[in-house]
């Protein structure tokens, strides 16, 4: 005989579920196709992939990690990738001349294996590289070339040698502030002075001017199949190359107030223009303005650039951002870092702050996106002090980020569940002012590893 009535344990399970609604848990995304001109997605950029996500597939090191390992250099290091050979490679910016070095590290020992110093260029020495498809470096030198940094072994012995160079005319006083690879084959850049411009498989230079002329690019640029997203400190593009050179597709100003907020680099968005969606990972484009007392949340539709939701985020007390949102799905995260003290040199060019000190107040918000109704809804808002860009891994479903707590400056990596912004586990990192993580981008290795910049090289944290 059939029994066709349930357990008293699944009925009650089942009331359980439905009186307490859905899940507030993130929804489900979907990634953009890989770019064919980069490496693997997730350690390709500073940003994981072409769209500025802040996400990767892989697993971190989890809740019980081993003990973080120190990575000495000499050098403040921002920026660490790795292309499809598993070598790291780490751009530095070195103390004694302010200029770019690119150190090739050992994987498993993180030691140096070589390095090729770079003249000096702008955005502390060149922050804003990629890795691309034949594992190169792609960056841009003082010189103002574009430079294709190749690495090989003959026996014990590593070189890092230039493999290709194009030469980038730009006008006195300007430079290159961002590099990337567009998914039409093309090398696309933008520039402090806002300029924006690509570089074709065969070596032709095609730059225009953004706006009026009186635009500056002081963030990374993106790119999906519909074109390369850029955000000055007025506006956000959505270019293409044309038969007449760069095609503005849409411009959608921003409120960028009156002056930069502490805690930030530039007066205007902190944001990389990040793509996003459901369905295909880039249906939208999400940046942060810089209204006072509040910033927004502007979400803007990919295809047109019509402004899906805006939502003013964090608090009065906490509401200024220099980093990139992490998107995925429909939610988007926020870390504030209204009053970080970044050093004096990173903000010389940057204008005066208003006010011009404040206490780093810290804090972080998820928001959800609902393209239906074009609402945007605040799903959470917790009091995190995060001392780094936040990193979505999306195959362990945690946020991982740095926490910069109490007075001798102690250092941690942090796990948050994104569902509700709680703190899953902290594992210890450094202490003091070299351990330092000045609110740049960890990247997690397809083993699990996570390495973190520091003013003092780097550090890695392993399963």
């Amino acid at each position: 005989m059939i029994r066709r009535t349930a357990p008293a344990t699944v009925l009650l399970a089942l009331v359980v579920v439905l009186m307490a609604g859905p899940a507030v848990g993130p929804a489900a995304g979907a990634a953009m196709p890989p770019n064919p001109y980069a490496g693997p997605d997730g350690t390709w950029n500073m940003h994981g992939d072409a769209g500025a996500s802040d996400t990767t597939p892989f697993e971190g090191p989890g809740a019980d990690p081993s003990p973080a390992q120190p990575a000495p250099l000499p050098a403040v290091c921002p920026t660490i990738l790795s292309g499809a050979d598993g070598m790291v490679q780490a751009l530095c910016t070195e103390y004694i001349d302010r200029a770019p070095s690119l150190y090739l590290l050992d994987p498993t020992t993180l030691l140096p294996v070589a390095r090729r110093h770079l003249s000096a260029g702008s955005l502390l020495g060149g922050v804003y590289a990629y890795v691309d498809n034949e594992s190169r470096l792609v960056t841009v030198d003082g010189s103002g070339s574009l430079l294709w940094l190749a690495h090989s072994r003959s026996g014990l012995r590593w070189s890092i040698d230039v493999e290709r160079e194009v030469p980038l005319t730009l006008p006195e006083g300007d430079a290159v502030t961002t590099v990337g690879p567009g998914y039409d084959s093309n090398v696309w850049f933008a520039t402090a002075q806002g300029r924006a411009g690509y570089v074709t498989p065969d070596g032709d230079v095609v730059i225009a001017s953004l706006g009026a002329g009186d635009e500056k690019v002081a963030n990374s640029i993106s790119s999906a199949p519909s074109g390369v997203a850029v955000t000055t400190d007025h506006a956000t593009y959505l270019l293409r190359a044309g038969g007449d050179g760069v095609r503005t597709v849409w411009r959608q100003p921003y409120d960028r107030g009156e002056a930069r907020k502490p805690g930030q680099l530039s007066h205007g968005s902190g944001s990389t223009p990040t793509f996003f969606g459901k369905r295909t990972g880039a249906e939208f484009v999400v940046i942060t303005d810089n209204a006072a007392p509040r910033e927004n949340l502007l979400v803007y539709r990919a295809r047109d650039g019509r402004e899906v939701c805006q939502l003013p985020i964090l608090t009065e007390e906490s509401s200024g951002t220099e980093n990139s949102p992490v998107a995925w799905g429909n939610s988007v995260y926020i870390a504030s870092t209204y009053g970080y003290p970044y050093p004096a040199q990173a903000t010389e060019d940057a204008g005066e702050s208003i006010p011009a000190k404040a206490d780093f107040a810290g804090g972080m918000e998820r928001t959800d996106v609902d393209e239906r109704s074009g609402a945007c809804e605040s799903v959470w808002r917790n009091e995190v002090p995060s001392a780094a860009v936040p990193r979505l891994s999306r195959g362990e479903d945690v946020l991982y980020t740095v926490t910069r707590r109490g007075s001798g400056l102690t250092w941690r990596l942090a796990r948050i569940d994104p569902a509700d912004g709680q703190i899953l586990s902290e594992t210890f990192l450094g202490l003091g002012p070299l351990a330092n993580t000045l609110q740049m981008v960890g990247t997690i290795l397809p083993d699990g590893t996570l390495l973190q910049g520091t003013l003092a090289g780097l550090v890695a944290v392993r399963r």
